[in-house]
């Protein structure tokens, strides 16, 4: 396994993790008493899997339904000090907050994390939650001076904006966020949290990277020699300000395909190949929708709060474009569906209805002068039965 230094942490991270948010018998903790063998031993095997290879960063979080529990029966009888153990717990109010990580810890059957994040920073509202007096950030310093946890983070689905500034507070030591090949929105806060000495943890490279686990045969001629999966792993990590990656694994053998990487890293003419297929994939992008690939989605359309009807055009353009050119429908579903059903997780509203005049008035000022029609089309593409988040189920 290759480490990086993860930010002021010191700590020498994996280049993969070990995310605990698939691998469980139930997103509905409630249900922790009907665990069976079989689910128990899954999830045991993934993570004796994962520290074989070299993985020894699990990652869970308090609303992940049953992970914790079950992640409790097996880490006390492994060896503490040669592990990294992150949990995640949403904004509350200090007491809220400090009752919900004294469950985490009961469900983990550990005195203590190396990593505590605050979890789900997602709009501006999360945040001025999170740092009032009595907020979750108060809570999290004390369990931090307790010893309880050893390093305070926070993860994020927030607008790229609004993350550059929480990293700007200088309140936490390492960060979870999302920026991959499919979407660059985010680099400048990676650059940020870089000028601020943090840890940077990319979260789902995989499955909101794309659903890099169920290509199009588009997308894998032109990821080739690479699949999807590897060369969007070696893309993020191709960057050093990149220190570790999240594989959600469901099942063991899920591990494989991200652990082709390590010997490709140590050959000095991958990144050249790397660089390559990326220069393939952006012409193939500027060939199917006349106009490059944006290094950031979030420029050009307003933000769906600044929109009739709340619709987000900046996600649903890019799944769009995204489709168009790499044939990727089975992707743009999985999030198109999900939107209006997202909750600040993922906000905005699809396209199933919208205001015409408007959205092509948008459409115009935006430089987006058939935005109408991409909407509509976006829909016919798409549109299916609404979806859920995983912690809905």
């Amino acid at each position: 396994m290759i480490t990086r230094r993860f930010g002021r942490t010191g700590l020498e991270m994996p280049i993969l993790s070990c995310g605990g948010m698939r691998y469980q018998h139930s997103w509905n903790d409630k249900e922790a008493g009907g665990i069976t063998d079989e689910g128990q031993a899954n999830l045991e095997e993934c993570i004796r899997k994962a520290l074989a290879s070299g993985i020894n960063h699990i990652e869970t979080a308090r609303g992940y339904g049953t992970s914790e529990v079950q992640l409790g029966r097996i880490l006390p009888n492994l060896p503490r000090e040669e592990m990294i153990i992150q949990t995640k717990v949403g904004p509350s109010s200090a007491t809220e907050f400090r009752k919900t990580f004294d469950q985490s810890l009961r469900n983990l059957q550990l005195d203590h994390v190396d990593l505590l994040s605050i979890h789900g920073i997602n709009n501006r509202e999360c945040w001025e939650e999170t740092i009032r007096p009595g907020g979750a950030l108060e809570a999290a310093r004390e369990i931090i001076h307790e010893g309880r946890g050893t390093f305070l983070g926070f993860s994020t689905h927030a607008p790229c904006d609004l993350i550059e500034e929480i990293i700007a507070s200088d309140a936490f030591d390492y960060v979870n966020l999302h920026w991959y090949f499919m979407n660059q929105t985010n680099w400048s806060d990676v650059q940020a949290a870089t000028r601020h000495d943090m840890g940077v943890f990319i979260i789902s490279p995989t499955e909101k990277g794309g659903c890099l686990h169920q290509p199009s045969e588009k997308l894998s001629g032109l990821c080739s020699p690479y699949s999807p999966m590897v060369f969007n792993d070696l893309y993020c990590l191709m960057h050093p300000e990149v220190h570790t990656l999240s594989i959600g694994a469901a099942k063991p053998s899920d591990f494989d395909e991200h652990l082709k990487i390590l010997p490709l890293m140590e050959n000095k003419d991958t990144w050249d190949r790397v660089r390559e297929t990326a220069g393939r994939l952006e012409e193939e992008f500027q060939r199917a929708n006349r106009f490059p690939m944006p290094a950031r989605w979030d420029q050009d359309l307003p933000p769906f709060g600044e929109v009739p009807g709340e619709i987000n055009l900046q996600e649903i353009v890019r799944l769009r474009a995204l489709d168009r050119a790499f044939d990727m429908q089975a992707y743009g579903k999985l999030r198109y569906n999900l939107l209006g059903n997202g909750g600040h997780w993922f906000p905005g509203i699809n396209a199933a209805e919208f205001d015409e005049a408007a959205i092509g008035e948008i459409g115009v000022k935006a430089g987006y002068p058939s935005l109408v029609n991409i909407l509509n089309e976006a829909h016919d593409r798409f549109g299916d039965a609404p979806r859920k988040r995983l912690q809905q189920d």
